[in-house]
């Protein structure tokens, strides 16, 4: 597996001491590609569908989670296998592309026709449809989702995200997303240098889960923009908690799709912008 940390030497400044070289460890920022073949057995296509820059690890879950979050595949028996393309020349490359053989009734032509996948660790995809996309796709509003939680509770996952992010006290440089059950149970987290990359992981590894259903609330280290809301209606999160800020289409669409997005969690504080009757 390839290095998630890299060590650096940096010249380091203060203002009670005079300049002093030392050792450090930045996060490894690499690319990822997603390649993918579909279609009929006897026709088989094949696409570059995504160049996502990553932290390297847990590359499979972040190649489900994407496909997932955004609508190419609905569970997991759609996909007949994953691995990395090793053949390739350069060995830089071998743990950087991913290809994923899909079903072959799974009908995809629509679906990359419409989408633009390009991808970077800071702003996830760029150029889709917005609203709009998310009701074509016949996603399940939460309104229904009976989970609550304490204030209490909020503070108690402030406290256990920080505890559990490795490569972030390593190098200041990752993004946590994680998910808990309603009982304060952590099931799940995951680090990376992107957010929305962060994300897919967890939810790629959420689809091996036995039980979907559980783990109902979602915790972010980051701010919270709409990429972040589509992944997880997408993956039916009714809970969504964020050390940052939220955006204005962020909060719309977790309001139209019945989601709580609770933002700000730090210092004993927090806000609530949607649905705030599940903190009880």
């Amino acid at each position: 597996m390839q290095p998630r940390v890299k060590p650096v030497q940096v010249i380091k400044y203060s203002s009670q001491s005079l300049e002093k070289e030392m050792d450090d460890l930045v996060i490894v920022e690499e690319p990822l590609a997603i390649r993918i073949g579909y279609g009929a057995i006897h026709q088989r296509l094949q696409k570059n569908l995504s160049v996502t820059m990553r932290t390297p690890g847990h590359d499979f879950e972040l190649t489900l989670g994407f496909l997932y979050s955004e609508g190419i595949i609905q569970h997991l028996s759609q996909v007949q296998s994953i691995r990395y393309c090793t053949e390739l020349q350069r060995q830089e490359e071998h743990e950087n592309i991913v290809r994923v053989e899909l079903s072959p009734d799974l009908d995809l032509s629509q679906t990359l026709y419409e989408r633009n996948f390009m991808a970077s660790s800071s702003c996830g995809i760029c150029g889709k449809a917005q609203i709009e996309s998310l009701e074509q796709q016949n996603c399940l509003t939460l309104n229904n989702c009976e989970y609550h939680i304490s204030p209490t509770f909020l503070w108690e996952i402030e406290a256990k995200l920080t505890q559990n992010q490795t490569l972030f006290s390593y190098t200041g440089g990752a993004h946590a997303v994680a998910i808990y059950e309603n009982t304060g149970e952590l099931v799940l987290l995951r680090e990376d240098i992107g957010r929305h990359n962060a994300l897919d992981k967890v939810i790629g590894a959420k689809l091996g889960l036995e039980k979907q259903a559980i783990a109902p609330i979602l915790v972010l280290s980051s701010r919270v923009s709409y990429e972040m809301i589509q992944k997880s209606i997408m993956a039916q999160f009714p809970i969504i908690v964020a050390v940052g800020a939220p955006s204005s289409l962020a909060v719309e669409l977790a309001k139209q799709f019945g989601i709580t997005l609770i933002a700000f969690l730090r210092k004993g504080k927090f806000n609530v912008y949607t649905h705030e009757f599940r903190v009880q």
